[in-house]
């Protein structure tokens, strides 16, 4: 798989998403986050592996990317937690401390996880890609459903293919 063979919003199900984030502070919602990954869901051990790998990937740097953006994802691929790429998104109506570039609360959150390295970084650039958009991360604060959310997604996904 890579950057231009598939679309984010295809990793999205509305089980993968959470409009109201309630946790208060980074560690929460990283749990928070790996609770919606149906894949492990029944696995509380591969929960732990991977809230415990996400900690740690933010103690090396923030994944807060600004402009009120996450993108939680372990430094390395998690070979054997899920066979396929996931996605999370969570939205936070407040906003919390996530330790972004610019200082400013999070509000929304893209969990990234992928079973290859070669498919996390794909994940990684298109998502950063995407994201760029103001538009699309105003039309994210407001969607009032996972299945707008993952639509919202994908247009903005075929724009920026049609773009280039």
């Amino acid at each position: 798989m890579n950057e231009s063979d598939f679309l984010l919003g295809d990793l999205l199900t509305p089980a993968h998403i959470e409009l109201n984030l309630r946790s208060s502070n980074r560690d929460e919602t990283l749990r928070e986050l790996a609770s919606h990954i149906v894949e492990i869901a029944s696995r509380p051990d591969l929960q732990t592996t991977l809230v415990r790998a996400l900690q740690e990937r933010e103690q090396l740097h923030s994944t807060g990317i600004g402009d009120g953006v996450a993108l939680p994802h372990a430094r390395n691929a998690l070979v054997g937690l899920v066979q396929k790429p996931v996605i999370v998104f969570g939205r936070h109506l407040q906003g919390i401390p996530f330790g972004a570039i610019d200082g400013k609360p999070t509000s929304l959150f893209f969990l990234l996880i992928a079973p290859t390295v070669t498919q996390h970084l794909s994940m990684l650039a298109r998502i950063s890609r995407l994201l760029r958009d103001t538009k699309l991360r105003r039309d994210l604060h407001s969607v009032d459903s996972a299945e707008k959310a993952i639509a919202t997604i994908r247009a903005a996904e075929t724009v920026m293919r049609a773009v280039g």
